[in-house]
C-alpha cells in the first residue's frame, strides 16, 4: 500500500519551492481548517434535538442547503464558468458559511431557548446561497490543483488531513461537552470554530490558478432538462444513478443523530467517540482506497465502497450497543472515502472541460434534489412508523443504487 505521504511530499510541504507544491501545502491546510468545523458541525443537530426541536427542524439542516443546491447550483454553475478567478468566490464563500456556527453559538445569549432552533434554522437557510458556490466552486478548484493524473492522490491527502482534524475536533468537544453545563457547552465550542473558519480561509484565498479563459457565446439558458438531454451518456448514467443512491444516502444523515438520541440514548461522550472513530478512519481510509483504484478500477472502487454504505443503515438498525455503533460507524466511513475519490473523480472524467462548472452544477442539482426531499420524508415517516423501519428502508434504497451503478457499467472504460 502507498504511504498517505512520502518523503518528497512531506518535504514540499514543508518547503514548498514552486506553484503546485504551494498549492497543495494550501489545499491541505485549507482541509484541516474545513475538518475543524466540520468536527463542530457533528454536534448541531444534536444541540438542536437536546433543545427540544422537533424531528422536522433536525431535517432542515440537511434540506435546506440541499433545495437551495437544486434550484441554484445550475445557474451558479453558468455564471462561475464565466468567472477568470473562481478560488475568489471559493475562499470568500467558504468563510461565510464557516462562520455561521460563531453566530449559532452567540444566540443563547441574545434569544430565549425556545426560540433558538428556529433562529438557528433561520440563519443556515441565509448560508445556503454561498454554501451552493463552495460546493460547485470546489471541484473545480481542486480539479485544476491536481490536474487528472493526480485526482486521487491530492484529494486522499486532503479527505485525509480532513479527517485528522475532524477526529481530534469531535474528541476533544465530546469530552468538553459534558464538562460544562448546557447550553453553555455548545456556545463555547460553536464560538470556538472561528479559529477553523479561519485558518481555512487564509489558505484557500492562497491558492494560485492560471487564469481562466471564457469565450462569450450566445449559447441559450437551457432548463435542467434541456440540460439533462445534452449531457454526454457516461455523465447521464452515472449522475441518474447516484441519484437513486443518494436519496438512500440523504435519508440516513437525520436519522442518526435522532437515534443516537432517542433510541440509543447515547450521551455527548458516546456520540463524539463514534464520530471520532468514524474519522479516525479516514487517516489510512483514503490511502488504502487511492493505493487499490490502479488495480480495481472506477468501476471497482464505486461498486465495493457503495455496497459497504448500503449495510450501514441495516447494522445501525439491529444495534442500540454502543461500541457496536462506532464499529459500523469506522466501517461505513472506510467506504464513504472511496466513494469520495470515485465521485471526484468520475464526475471531472465525465464531462468536457470547457464546461466543468456548468455540468458540475448539473450533477449537484440533482444530487442536492436527494439531499432535499430525502431528509424531509424521512424524519417525517420516523415519526409515524418509527427511526428503525426508516434506516431499513434507506438501506434497500441503497442496494437500488449499486444494483444501477452494476446494471449501467458506471465508471467502466467505453470499449473502443
Amino acid at each position: 500500500m502507498r504511504p498517505l505521504i512520502s518523503r518528497a511530499e512531506l518535504r514540499a510541504l514543508v518547503r514548498p519551492t514552486n506553484v503546485t507544491e504551494h498549492n497543495v501545502r494550501n489545499v491541505l491546510i485549507d482541509g484541516i481548517g474545513v475538518g475543524i468545523v466540520t468536527g463542530v458541525g457533528v454536534f448541531l443537530p444534536v444541540f438542536l434535538a437536546r433543545l427540544g426541536a422537533s424531528s422536522l427542524l433536525v431535517g432542515l439542516i440537511t434540506s435546506l442547503p440541499a433545495l437551495t443546491g437544486a434550484l441554484f447550483a445550475l445557474p451558479i454553475g453558468r455564471f462561475l464558468e464565466r468567472q477568470r478567478n473562481i478560488v475568489a468566490w471559493y475562499s470568500g464563500m467558504r468563510f461565510w458559511v464557516l462562520a455561521s456556527y460563531a453566530v449559532f453559538g452567540l444566540l443563547p445569549f441574545v434569544l430565549p431557548l425556545a426560540v433558538v432552533p428556529w433562529a438557528i434554522i433561520v440563519i443556515w437557510a441565509l448560508v445556503t446561497i454561498p454554501s451552493t458556490f463552495v460546493n460547485v466552486a470546489f471541484t473545480i478548484v481542486m480539479g485544476e490543483v491536481a490536474g487528472p493524473q493526480r485526482r486521487y492522490a491530492l484529494m486522499s491527502m486532503r479527505w485525509s488531513s480532513l479527517g485528522l482534524a475532524t477526529a481530534v475536533t469531535v474528541a476533544v468537544i465530546g469530552a468538553l461537552l459534558d464538562l460544562i453545563p448546557f447550553p453553555l457547552n455548545y456556545q463555547v465550542v460553536f464560538i470556538g470554530s472561528m479559529a477553523g473558519g479561519l485558518l481555512s480561509f487564509l489558505f484557500s484565498r492562497a491558492i494560485t490558478l492560471p487564469e481562466r479563459t471564457f469565450v462569450a457565446t450566445q449559447r441559450r439558458q437551457e432548463s435542467l432538462f434541456v440540460a439533462l438531454r445534452q449531457a454526454p451518456p457516461a455523465f447521464m448514467r452515472y449522475a441518474l444513478s447516484a441519484f437513486v443512491f443518494r436519496s438512500g444516502v440523504a435519508m440516513v444523515i437525520p436519522l442518526i443523530p435522532l437515534y443516537y438520541v432517542r433510541e440509543a440514548g447515547l450521551n455527548d461522550a458516546w456520540i463524539g467517540l463514534i464520530s471520532t472513530v468514524g474519522n479516525g478512519v479516514l487517516l489510512v481510509a483514503y490511502a488504502v482506497w487511492s493505493a487499490g483504484a490502479p488495480r480495481l478500477g472506477n468501476h471497482g472502487v464505486l461498486l465495493l465502497s457503495s455496497l459497504g454504505m448500503t449495510l450501514y443503515p441495516f447494522g445501525v438498525a439491529l444495534t442500540e450497543t454502543p461500541w457496536l455503533l462506532a464499529i459500523l460507524a469506522g466501517l461505513a466511513t472506510f467506504c464513504v472515502a472511496g466513494n469520495d475519490l470515485v465521485n471526484f473523480d468520475l464526475v471531472l472524467s465525465a464531462i468536457p472541460p470547457e464546461r466543468q462548472a456548468t455540468y458540475i452544477g448539473l450533477f449537484q442539482t440533482l444530487q442536492n434534489l436527494a439531499l432535499f426531499v430525502m431528509p424531509l420524508v424521512a424524519t417525517v415517516l420516523a415519526d409515524v412508523v418509527g427511526i428503525v423501519p426508516m434506516l431499513v428502508m434507506a438501506g434497500g434504497l441503497r442496494l437500488l443504487g449499486v444494483a444501477l451503478f452494476a446494471w449501467l457499467k458506471v465508471g467502466k472504460p467505453a470499449r473502443a
